[in-house]
Parts: C-alpha cells; sequence; structure tokens
C-alpha cells in the first residue's frame, strides 16, 4: 500500500526520478563516525524515532529541539515562559519543572539541566528524535526518550556559511560559520550567532513589550582522525541571553498586566571532548564534558496589578560527565555487544529570596488572621519583608551498563541492563525577620506584639538505585534490513530530587503558624521526591521501498508509570508549587510516519501521534482523580508537508522551491479534574526559496490563518492564568554559501 501511493505521487511529479538527497532520508556517513552507541543505521533497531536532515531542518527553520518537536509524533515542547522552562513531554509523561522526562545530547555531550535545552544552534546536520526509555545506555531522565543533535563536521565539510533573517515582531538573526582542513586529518570550524526580537505581547500595566528576547552563541569544533584508528572531537560552545517575560493572562480579565520586574537571563559554557579508538574487534570510546550554567529568573509571580511579592531565582552550576564504552564491531551475523561505566558530578549554588510587598501581607497573610480571630486585628510592622532561601547541592552517580545483540538469518534479540546509583544532598537555609501588633478589633489598642526571626540550616541527603533492563526481538524479512518488526520491553527512570521552589512556602507557613494559623510542613516530606519509575511495552516497524524514496515507520505502545512525578500546589495558603509522586499513570496510543521522495526535488512528509495517558491512581486530597486525563499531555500531534523544487531554464544551480505544512495538537488538557482543556487546533505554514550555487532566499510564514490557541495554564493565588500562542508571523532568510 505505501509503494502504491509513493508510485500514485510519482507519476504526477514533474521531475524524471533520481536518487534522493542524503541530508533528508539516508543514514548520513558523518553520523556513522560521531555516534558512540547507536547503530550506523537507526532504521534496524528497535525503537521509534524520526531523523529530521539539515536541509529539512532549513526549509522548515528548525533551528532548536523546540521548533524540531513540532515535527516528531507524540512529541511536545510548549513554547511558554521563558527560555528556562524547556518543559518535554512525550507519550503522557513529562513535568514543568525540575529533571526532564527526555535526555538531550549535542555532539554526543549530554546536556545536564534542562535550562539548557531552549538554546539556538547554527548549522546543524542531523537531528534524531527517539522515543520511548533510553536509559539503559543513556541513563537518568531518559524516561520518555533521547533527543540527539549533531551539527556540521569541519572533516565532512569545507567553506564558509551565513544567515540573515527578518521577521515579525522586530525579530532577526544573523549568523556565520568557516569550516576548513588543517589538514588532511584535521578540521576546526568556528560559528557565531546573534538573535533578538522586540516581542510580539504587550504588558498592559506600562504599555511595553513583555517578551522581548535576545540571544547569543558561538561554537568552536575541531575534529582528528588518523589511518591507525583514532579519532578525537572536541566541540567548545557559549551561549548567553537576556529576555523579558512572562505574557501569561489573567483569565478573570483577559489581559497580561503586571506591575513589577520580569526577565529571565543565563549564560552558559560547554566543553565536550570525543576520543575514540579501533581496538581491532572492538572500539573503545571516551565522552567527557564539563558544564557551565549562571542563570537569574526574577518575576513578579502574582502577575497582577497589585503588590503580591516577587521571586527571584538565581543559581550557578558546574557539571563534570564521563562515559567510557567498549563495543564491538558490528557484524551481519553472530554476536555484538556494547558495555560501558559513567559517572557525573554536579553542584549548584542558587539563592531564591521571595519578597513580600504591601498587597500581599494585607492579603495572604493579615487578611487570614483576620478571619480567624475576628476579635483581634493584625498589623505588620512594615509593608515589605523578605523570605531568603539559599541552597548549595552536590549531587553525583555512578552507572554500569551492558547491551548484547545476537543477529541469526532475519532475527536479532537484544537485551541490556543498567546499574544506576545517584546521591542527591540539599543544604539549605532560610531565614526571615520581621514582626507585627496584634490589637483589639473594638479598642484598637496594642494586645500584644510578636517577633519573627527565623534562622534555619539543614542538610538533606537522598539515595537513589536503579536497575534498569531492556529486552527486544526483531525480524528482518525480505533479505537485507530494509525492513524491521519489532517488539521492545523496556524500563525506564526519571530522577528524584528536592523542591527548592518549596522552600518559601516552608517558611511562609512556618511563620503563619508562629502566629496561631496555618500550617506546618514536614520539610523533608514536603521537599523531597522519589525518581518515576515506567515499563514501557511497544510493537513497531521501520519500512523502505523504492530504493530508499518511500520510508514509513509505525509503532503502538503501552506505558505503565509509577510514582509518577506532578507539579502541584502545596496545601495550606501559599504561593508556590512543588514535585509529588502522585500515584500511577497509563499512557497507551500509536505512532505513524512516512516520507516520500518520488524525485530528487519533491518531497512529501506526514507525521501522526496519538495518545491517551490518564490516572490510574491519584488522590490528591481534595478529590480522586482516577480516570481522568494526564495534564499537559496533547492527545494528537500532526505534521504534514510537501515540498517541490523546479530547475529554473534546466540548471540544477537554479531551483525554485514551493513548500507548505500544517503543524496541530491537541486536546490538552490543564488540570487533574480536567475542568479546562485546550481544543485541537493547526497552524499553516508555507514557503518559496530561490536557491542559485552560492545563495539562497526563502520567504516563509507560520499560522497564517492566524489561529489563536494557548500554550500554558497554571493557578497563582487563586487566580487563573493562561499565555497565548503565537501569531502571524512572516519572515525572510537569506543563507550564503561559499
Amino acid at each position: 500500500m505505501i509503494c502504491l501511493l509513493a508510485w500514485a505521487v510519482a507519476v504526477t511529479a514533474t521531475e524524471a526520478a533520481s536518487p534522493v538527497e542524503l541530508g533528508d532520508t539516508l543514514s548520513l556517513d558523518e553520523v556513522t563516525v560521531t555516534a558512540i552507541k547507536q547503530s550506523s543505521d537507526l532504521r534496524v533497531q528497535a525503537t521509534t524515532l524520526t531523523v529530521i536532515g539539515r536541509q529539512e531542518a532549513e526549509r522548515n527553520q528548525i533551528t532548536s529541539v523546540k521548533t524540531a518537536a513540532e515535527l516528531v509524533p507524540n512529541l511536545f515542547i510548549p513554547d511558554y515562559g521563558s527560555r528556562m522552562t524547556s518543559t518535554v513531554y512525550v507519550r503522557g509523561i513529562g513535568t514543568r519543572i525540575d529533571q526532564p522526562a527526555v535526555g538531550l545530547t549535542i555532539d554526543n555531550v549530554p546536556v545536564m539541566t534542562k535550562e539548557n535545552y531552549d538554546i539556538d544552534l547554527m548549522d546543524v546536520s542531523r537531528m534524531e528524535m527517539m522515543r520511548g526509555p533510553q536509559n539503559t545506555l543513556y541513563g537518568r531522565n531518559t524516561l520518555g526518550g533521547l533527543m540527539n543533535v549533531y551539527t556540521l563536521s569541519p572533516l565532512n565539510y569545507q567553506g564558509t556559511r551565513a544567515v540573515v533573517e527578518g521577521a515579525s515582531h522586530g525579530t532577526w538573526r544573523v549568523g556565520a560559520s568557516h569550516y576548513r582542513l588543517l589538514d588532511k586529518n584535521l578540521g576546526l570550524s568556528a560559528t557565531a550567532q546573534y538573535n533578538s526580537t522586540r516581542g510580539e505581547f504587550t504588558n498592559q500595566f506600562n504599555g511595553k513589550r513583555c517578551d522581548w528576547e535576545r540571544q547569543f552563541g558561538a561554537r568552536v569544533k575541531l575534529e582528528w582522525r588518523n589511518q591507525d584508528g583514532w579519532y578525537l572531537s572536541n566541540v567548545a560552545s557559549v551561549t548567553t541571553g537576556r529576555q523579558g517575560g512572562y505574557p501569561y493572562e489573567w483569565v478573570e480579565t483577559g489581559e497580561i498586566a503586571y506591575n513589577d520586574t520580569c526577565f529571565y537571563r543565563r549564560t552558559s559554557v560547554m566543553d565536550g571532548l570525543t576520543l575514540r579508538k579501533d581496538l581491532g574487534s572492538s572500539t573503545l570510546s571516551s565522552i567527557t564534558s564539563y558544564q557551565y550554567i549562571d542563570d537569574n529568573m526574577t518575576l513578579d509571580q502574582d502577575f497582577t496589578r497589585h503588590d503580591y511579592f516577587t521571586l527571584t531565582q538565581a543559581r550557578r552550576e558546574h557539571a563534570v560527565t564521563q562515559d567510557l564504552i567498549v563495543r564491538s564491531h558490528e557484524k551481519g551475523e553472530g554476536y555484538n555487544w556494547l558495555a560501558g561505566a559513567s559517572g557525573f558530578y554536579r553542584r549548584y549554588k542558587m539563592s531564591a529570596p521571595v519578597n513580600f510587598y504591601d498587597y500581599g501581607i494585607a492579603q495572604l497573610i493579615e487578611k487570614n488572621f483576620n478571619d480567624a480571630l475576628p476579635d483581634y486585628r493584625v498589623t505588620w510592622d512594615t509593608r515589605s519583608f523578605l523570605l531568603g532561601s539559599e541552597f548549595t547541592s552536590p549531587n553525583w552517580g555512578v552507572a554500569l551498563y551492558h547491551e548484547s545483540h545476537y543477529n541469526w538469518g532475519q532475527w536479532t534479540l537484544s537485551a541490556g541492563l543498567r546499574l544506576d546509583y545517584e546521591h542527591a544532598r540539599l543544604n539549605h537555609h532560610s531565614e526571615t525577620h520581621t514582626g507585627y501588633d496584634i490589637l483589639h478589633s473594638a479598642t484598637g489598642e496594642l494586645f500584644a506584639h510578636g517577633a519573627i526571626d527565623i534562622d534555619d540550616k539543614a542538610t538533606l541527603n537522598k539515595d537513589f538505585f536503579e536497575i534498569l533492563p531492556n529486552v527486544s526481538l526483531s525480524w528482518h524479512p525480505w533479505a537485507g534490513k530494509n525492513h524491521t518488526v519489532y517488539l521492545a520491553v523496556s524500563r525506564g527512570s526519571k530522577a528524584g530530587g528536592f523542591n527548592t521552589q518549596m522552600f518559601s512556602d516552608v517558611l511562609q507557613q512556618r511563620l503563619m503558624k508562629m502566629m496561631g494559623i496555618g500550617m506546618q510542613y514536614d520539610v523533608d516530606k514536603m521537599v523531597g521526591y522519589k525518581p518515576e519509575k515506567a515499563w514501557n511495552y511497544e510493537l513497531g516497524g521501520h519500512f523502505e521501498c523504492w530504493d530508499g524514496r518511500v520510508q514509513s515507520d509505525l509503532g503502538v505502545f503501552f506505558m505503565d508509570c509509577r510514582d509518577r512525578q506532578l507539579t502541584v500546589f502545596p496545601p495550606g495558603t501559599t504561593t508556590g508549587r512543588m514535585m509529588t509522586n502522585a500515584g500511577k499513570t497509563q499512557s497507551w496510543g500509536a505512532e505513524f510516519a512516512m516520507r516520500v521522495n518520488p524525485t530528487e526535488l519533491t518531497h512529501l512528509n506526514i507525521s501522526y501521534g496519538f495518545t491517551h495517558a490518564t490516572f490510574k491512581d491519584y488522590n490528591d486530597g481534595k478529590a480522586d482523580h482516577s480516570g481522568k486525563r494526564v495534564p499537559y499531555a496533547p492527545m494528537h500531534t500532526l505534521f504534514a508537508e510537501a515540498s517541490h523544487g523546479i530547475k529554473v531554464g534546466g540548471d540544477a544551480n537554479k531551483l525554485l522551491t514551493l513548500a507548505a505544512n500544517v503543524r496541530a495538537t491537541g486536546d490538552i488538557y490543564w488540570d487533574e479534574a480536567n475542568t479546562m482543556r485546550q481544543p485541537f487546533y493547526a497552524l499553516l505554514g508555507a514557503s518559496i526559496t530561490w536557491q542559485q550555487q552560492h545563495y539562497s532566499l526563502q520567504l516563509w510564514g507560520r499560522n497564517l490563518t492566524d489561529t489563536q490557541y494557548k500554550t500554558f495554564y497554571f493557578v497563582s493565588i487563586q487566580h487563573h492564568f493562561l499565555q497565548r500562542g503565537h501569531g502571524r508571523q512572516l519572515g525572510a532568510t537569506l543563507r550564503l554559501n561559499f
């Protein structure tokens, strides 16, 4: 059926059939050099995946994993808040804060903190989006899958590239890169880019755009290989970002309007060293990285015109990772294996003060006291005070893993196991110094004065040990391995940790308890949370025909998740949010993708994902949510694209390419009770590209119908907020290539 559909498309094409371009469909030679743990051909593996080549990325204005996610079934990275957010949902798995559910590697280096996920990358040669647990080989926080990003190699490409882009809302992007060979086996590249936007959404309180942004990034890549089987790659990068925020609309008023400062700034540095040595019958590889991030999120946490409170979360983190891998050379028949040992150390220091102001004191503290004890009236000594919180957290972990593959005829049996240990430690210091008067309501006379001096220091420790197995059986019918049918079972895990954002609430509740109202939290219970674990059962296949011009992928899955990590609001009169382990969830669904390239210049692509994710056991103390849909996890994701190039005057160096696409998502439930949701919505895009030998000019548009939709929902002090999605965007991109 797939081949018949491809034939029907081909007979309507205007160009004669010719070999398919490598960048969009076939395995790239560069990946066989740099991929350390994977097979040289991902399509023989027992996992669902989407591969995005360089030309496809440029055609669809993909510069980051966030924009790439729109092309991937059941992968959803909503655009809201700031670049700190970087929330990833896949197959009903994902959370808004702390540990990510999907891992990310850039040129084989694992990105340790999700605050570094949302960065713009220039000259991406390939993106791989693997879904389902990848923990056995890749470790922590790959419960939902793994995103691999590879950048251009100076050994495979030489020349100079540049890009200039302008778009709606004062958006600009400029970048340049140079690739050269210093020797026949030694290559060097340097890349730099800058982008900015004045923003799309206006803060009605001051009339200024609240989502302005300025980003800069640079990367230097050195690669070397010789005839003795040595390969070396070192990639050093730095990114800086400054942006406003947050364009949250108060549902009650329908407007974005807040009175205090909001911004996010980030500086990050990464250096990754990859070494590989061919030992004859096997290969020894080492991946070493150093990562640093310095960021600051400051926001008007109530997002209203009133002076409630503001939050700052300023952090500096250093991290080191090391991975050693020994892998046998791939053999078509017989036994193949891989074994490895990995470890990491990360240490961050964070300051997270919450400043209470006049209106917040009156509404959240004084009013609660006066309602509880109407015969007395409390007044605060000052109309502002500080809840101070500081943290130091050194974490480390080690792991051993192994995976075996046995090929016989058309069958492959694979099994793997990972033993993973992680130690998390949190040194916390919380303090506040303030006071209040209690007056007789009838006479106004002073009844008592209360002094509040809290200065708490303590250390929390948690240890996590996980056993993460996988097993799969693959069938490769019809000689060769152009078709793969597989059955896979795997166990995944998402790391546990500490709710640093909860300490201001712990401090606030202790303060109110000292006044005779509120409740006092058990710090260890409220602040710590356990790893999230899931078993994934999957049946799927990868299929090819017509000399690779048609590629299709089909899979069905079932995930049984325990100790589900959810972002919730703690009990009592609080202002924050926390991560908790909330019982059990189950998700099942299907994924389908097909690419058809009947000619060198014609590309058709469709991908669709369906996920039904529900709570099986979750009671938040107020209601039983069993059977309800898991929030923030879309039921449907869809991407469809068609593009066709025309040789002008029969000259292959002069191409006019027309392309159109649609990106659709929904329904998305916003709360555990399923009272609010974003219905299914679709965004139409199109582009026209004029390309000659050394340059191309692309005119493009996104959300051409200006569809109205929401990307995020949350509650703060019983106020409901939504973030609007981006409206119509028009732009032009000029690329130079010498």
